[in-house]
């Protein structure tokens, strides 16, 4: 093992990795389908709205299968120590609460858009506008467009502290999965998370 790969510690995994981008991609497809017909621009944005929610659902189901069956909850969840500011482990108290947060948006966003899927027609089923009554279509809608305004929020901090130079080492984990030992010691315990040599 070179000296350079040694020095390496990987932070994501490229299946992990793949799951942070298609997420992104169907994430911004959506709030632009979703959101700029509001405000004025007309395109053919249904089919391309409707696809990207199924491809955000499935990515979600795996990530969530994921994530319980190989025990990854822990590194993930909030803990007493990361209250007291302990130094952290694989990740920081910001990043587990942008994960939860936006966690709870996207999971409204997927139970809420499901069945709007009834309200049009596909090459898979036919459109069903009475599947609920004016009133359940009605808090479906509204919990369907908070939750997609959160995630906008959500989205845009995400982008924005992701740019920050300070930052930029967690951006290029999240591209090519690794960090440097040197790198690890500036928000991590080395101690709570030294991760796997590459």
């Amino acid at each position: 093992m070179s000296a350079i790969v040694a020095d390496r510690i990987e932070r994501h995994a490229a299946v992990d990795r793949v799951f942070h981008w298609v997420t992104a991609a169907s994430v911004l497809a959506l709030l632009a389908t979703g959101l700029l017909p509001v405000v004025g621009l007309k395109f053919p944005w249904v089919l391309v709205h409707w696809v990207s929610g199924i491809v955000l659902t499935l990515a979600v189901l795996v990530h969530l299968l994921r994530s319980l069956s190989w025990g990854k909850l822990c590194s993930i969840w909030i803990r007493w120590r990361d209250l007291r500011g302990a130094r952290a482990g694989k990740y920081t108290l910001a990043q587990k609460l942008m994960h939860h947060a936006l966690s709870l948006t996207v999971l409204i966003t997927i139970a809420t858009g499901l069945p709007m899927l009834a309200r049009i027609d596909s090459p898979f089923w036919e459109r069903d506008p009475y599947l609920f009554a004016a009133g359940t279509w009605g808090v479906i809608y509204v919990l369907h467009g908070l939750a997609s305004l959160l995630t906008l929020t959500l989205a845009m901090i995400h982008i924005y502290f992701s740019l920050l130079p300070e930052k930029r080492t967690y951006l290029r984990a999240m591209w090519n999965g690794w960090i440097t030992r040197a790198e690890l010691p500036a928000e991590h315990d080395p101690d709570r998370w030294p991760g796997p040599q590459r």
